[in-house]
C-alpha cells in the first residue's frame, strides 16, 4: 500500500513528537540547551520554556473520597537579563477550612555551564515562601537561586485538592515561546466535563480509554458464639470502571505578544477549560451542574454573604432619611447615596463578588471589600424606592470567561433601572459618577440579577463619548522660542483619568511631570477648577514656554502646529492584528489653536486641510487651517465612536491613524520677508 506525501509526514511528525516527549525529563539538561545563546524560533526571546508536562488526576483517597491531584513539571531557559522573573513560579490555592488545598515545590534546581561543566545548584528552603492572595486563597512561590543568562532552571510541583469538580485552565502559550506543552487529564467514567479552547493556535488532542479499579478494605467486629468475645476480621471489594486519559500537545508554539489597546491578553492565550458538566455516581442518582447564566447568578444570589446582605437596612436607615430629606427625583437621589457610601466607606483594595466583614460592620467601621461597599450602595438603592439591582462583573485583569462558572466573576456593581436605560455605579472609587465605572470593570458584559432570581447581560462598554478639549494661543520669536497660554477641559473618562493623576502627586510634583511630558517646558501660572466637581468637566490652565518646540534651520522656522499636544507615532503597526482593539470608551480629542506668526516672517508652507472618515461611523479626523497673515487658526478634531473596534475593523483604523499622524506631524514652514 502507497501512502500520500502529506499522511507520511504527519506519521513522521507524530513519530518524531513522541520520541521528543520521551526525551524530557527533570534532572537532564544538556550542555546543548546550556549552551544555547537565543532561541532558534525567536531571536527576540528573553526566556523560553523548554518542556513543560501537566497531568490533572481524579482519583480515589480512602478518607476524603475522590480528589483531584495536579502534578506540573517545567524546564525554562534564560536567554537575558530581562528574563530573569522567568526564574520565579508562583501557584494560587484555596485556603480556608473547607477547601483546604496544600501546594509543594520539589526537584527544583539551577543549571550554568561553568567552565565546560555542568554547575546544579539546589533551590533552598529560604527561596520558598507563601503569601495571602485575599481570604479564600493563598500563594505558594519560589525564588531560584543562581540565575545568570543563560541559565536553565527545572522545577516540579504538586496541587493536591479536595475538590474532585475542578480542573485547573492550562495555558499552551505565554509571553516567551514554549517550545513543548503536554496536558493529560484523567477522568473517571462518573464525571462528564465540557472542554473549551480559546486562542487562535490550538494543540493536538488524542484521547484513550483505560480500565481501572479501586480496592476498598473493610473492617468488621463481631461476637463469638455466646462467650462475648469480639473477634475482628478483614475483607477487601474490587469496583471496575474506565477512565478517559485525553492529551493536549503543543509544539513550538510562539510567543503571545502585547499588542497597543488589548484589554487583558490572557483573553487570547492559547489554552483549555474544563466545566464539570455532570456526576454519575454508582447507587447515585444522576447529578448536573450549573449549565447556564441564570443557573449561576441564581446559586451566588443565594450565597449568605450576597444576596441576604441585601436585605439588611437597620445600620442606614437613620443616616439615609437625614440624607435623602430634600432629595425630590430619582438622579439627586443616586447621587446622594453614591457620596454617602464613596464618604464613609473606604475600599479595602480586595475585590470579589461576596462580602468580607459583611455590610453592617463595613458601614460601622469605614471600610470594606468591593462585595461590602456596592452591596451596600445597592440596598441604600432599594431602600430610598429606587429600582436597583447588583451586576456581577469580571474585571480586566480577571478576564472574559467563555462559559458559565461562578468564578467568571471577581467583582460587583449597582445598577438602577431608569426609563432611559441602567445607571451603572461604583462606589469604590472617589473619582466615579453615574456610568462612569472603574477601568477597571470595563470589560464587555456584566450580569445583572434581580430579586426573583432572572438575569440579563449588561454592556458594560461606555457608549457617550469623554471629551478632551484643548484650547492653545502661542506664539513663535524669530530664534523659534514659543510661549504662550493652554486651556484643557475634559468630561467624563478623560475627567476621571486626570483628577487621577492630578491627585496622585503633589502640585509640584504634577507640575514637573506634565514638563517633563510635554519636551522639557516651563509651566507657570498653573490653574484647575471643578477638580472636586465630579459632575463638572475638570478644567487645567497654565501659560507655558519652550526653547526647543520649534526648529530653526537655515533662517527659517519648522514647528507642528500641535506642539507638545501631537501624535507622533502609528500604535497599530502590525501587518495583521489577532486581538480586538479596546480604547476603553469613545473620545473626541479636539484643538483649537491660534498661532501668532514673528514679525519679520511669512508663512512659506502650509499644510493643507484634511478630512478622513472612517466606514460604520467608526471615527474622523478633520484638519483646518486658515492664515490672516499675521496669525494662523487651527481647528483639529479627532474621534473615535467605539469602545472596541474588531479585528475586522483593524486595517481601516490603521490607515485612519498612518494618515491623522502624517498630517498632525507635517511642519508649517515660516520664512524671513
Amino acid at each position: 500500500m502507497k501512502f500520500s506525501k502529506p499522511l507520511c509526514l504527519s506519521i513522521l511528525l507524530l513519530f518524531v513528537s513522541k520520541i521528543n516527549a520521551q526525551e524530557f525529563k527533570l534532572g537532564k539538561v544538556s550542555i546543548a540547551e546550556l549552551e544555547q545563546k537565543v532561541h532558534p524560533k525567536d531571536s527576540s526571546a528573553a526566556a523560553a520554556v523548554l518542556y513543560t508536562r501537566g497531568k490533572t488526576r481524579i482519583e480515589y483517597d480512602e478518607n476524603d473520597g475522590f480528589i483531584n491531584l495536579t502534578d506540573v513539571e517545567t524546564r525554562i531557559k534564560i536567554y537575558k537579563k530581562e528574563g530573569y522573573n522567568w526564574a520565579n513560579k508562583g501557584v494560587w490555592y484555596y485556603n480556608t477550612s473547607n477547601l483546604p488545598e496544600k501546594v509543594s515545590f520539589t526537584d527544583a534546581y539551577t543549571y550554568n555551564l561553568i567552565d565546560g561543566k555542568v554547575e546544579k545548584v539546589k533551590l533552598k528552603s529560604e527561596g520558598i515562601f507563601d503569601e495571602v492572595v485575599d481570604k479564600f486563597r493563598g500563594r505558594k512561590k519560589i525564588t531560584m537561586p543562581n540565575v545568570k543568562e543563560g541559565s536553565v532552571v527545572e522545577f516540579r510541583y504538586t496541587i493536591r485538592s479536595p475538590r474532585d469538580n475542578t480542573i485547573r485552565e492550562w495555558d499552551f502559550q505565554a509571553a516567551i515561546p514554549i517550545n513543548y506543552s503536554e496536558f493529560i487529564t484523567y477522568i473517571p467514567q462518573y464525571y462528564v466535563f465540557n472542554s473549551r479552547q480559546k486562542g487562535y493556535v490550538f494543540p493536538k488532542i488524542t484521547s484513550i480509554k483505560n480500565s481501572k479499579s479501586i480496592v476498598f478494605r473493610n473492617k468488621e467486629r463481631s461476637l463469638s458464639g455466646g462467650t462475648g468475645v469480639a473477634s475482628t476480621s478483614f475483607s477487601t471489594s474490587k469496583l471496575d470502571y474506565s477512565e478517559i486519559q485525553t492529551t493536549y500537545l503543543a509544539v513550538d508554539f510562539p510567543a503571545i505578544k502585547e499588542e497597543a489597546y488589548v484589554n487583558n491578553i490572557d483573553n487570547y492565550v492559547s489554552s483549555i477549560q474544563h466545566e464539570l458538566s455532570m456526576t454519575n455516581f454508582p447507587n447515585s442518582p444522576m447529578k448536573t451542574y450549573s449549565t447556564d447564566w441564570n443557573s449561576v447568578v441564581t446559586t451566588i444570589y443565594n450565597y449568605d454573604d450576597f444576596g441576604p446582605e441585601l436585605n439588611k437596612t437597620g445600620y442606614f436607615e437613620e443616616d439615609l432619611k437625614t440624607l435623602l430629606g430634600d432629595k425630590k427625583n430619582a438622579d439627586e437621589k443616586i447621587i446622594a447615596i453614591l457620596n454617602h457610601v464613596k464618604s464613609n466607606v473606604k475600599w479595602n483594595n480586595y475585590t470579589g463578588y461576596t462580602c468580607d466583614n459583611g455590610v453592617r460592620k463595613a458601614y460601622k467601621e469605614k471600610t470594606g471589600n468591593i462585595a461590602d461597599i456596592n452591596l451596600m450602595l445597592t440596598a441604600m438603592l432599594r431602600y430610598a424606592g429606587l429600582t436597583a439591582n447588583p451586576v456581577l462583573v469580571s474585571t480586566r485583569s480577571n478576564g472574559i470567561s467563555f462559559f458559565p462558572n461562578r468564578n467568571a466573576f471577581d467583582y460587583v456593581i449597582a445598577a438602577v433601572e431608569t426609563p432611559n436605560g441602567n445607571v451603572l455605579l461604583d462606589a469604590s472609587d472617589k473619582f466615579s459618577t453615574p456610568n462612569v465605572l472603574p477601568l477597571r470593570t470595563l470589560n464587555w458584559l456584566g450580569r445583572l440579577i434581580r430579586k426573583d432570581g432572572s438575569s440579563e447581560e449588561v454592556d458594560l462598554m461606555p457608549k457617550k463619548a469623554s471629551n478632551d478639549i484643548v484650547f492653545i494661543n502661542y506664539s513663535i520669536d524669530p530664534e523659534g522660542k514659543v510661549t504662550g497660554k493652554t486651556r484643557r477641559q475634559c468630561t467624563d473618562y478623560n475627567a476621571m483619568i486626570t483628577r487621577k493623576n492630578i491627585f496622585s502627586l503633589k502640585e509640584e510634583e504634577y507640575l514637573e511631570k506634565l514638563e517633563n511630558e510635554n519636551n522639557k517646558i516651563e509651566v507657570s501660572d498653573y490653574s484647575k477648577t471643578n477638580e472636586k466637581d465630579l459632575l463638572m468637566p475638570i478644567t487645567e490652565s497654565y501659560s507655558f514656554a519652550g526653547n526647543n518646540l520649534c526648529e530653526v534651520i537655515g533662517g527659517k522656522i519648522y514647528v507642528s502646529p500641535m506642539l507638545f499636544f501631537t501624535n507622533e507615532k502609528n500604535p497599530f503597526k502590525q501587518e495583521v492584528r489577532e486581538y480586538p482593539v479596546d480604547f476603553g470608551y469613545p473620545f473626541l480629542d479636539k484643538y483649537n489653536i491660534i498661532i501668532r506668526i514673528p514679525e519679520g516672517f511669512a508663512v512659506e508652507t502650509l499644510p493643507k486641510p484634511a478630512i478622513i472618515n472612517m466606514e460604520d461611523n467608526l471615527g474622523s479626523f478633520k484638519f483646518n487651517i486658515a492664515s490672516d497673515g499675521s496669525t494662523l487658526q487651527l481647528n483639529i478634531q479627532h474621534q473615535i465612536n467605539e469602545a472596541i473596534v474588531s479585528t475586522d475593523q483593524y486595517d481601516m483604523l490603521k490607515e485612519y491613524y498612518k494618515g491623522m499622524i502624517a498630517k498632525e506631524t507635517e511642519k508649517i514652514v515660516l520664512k524671513r520677508i
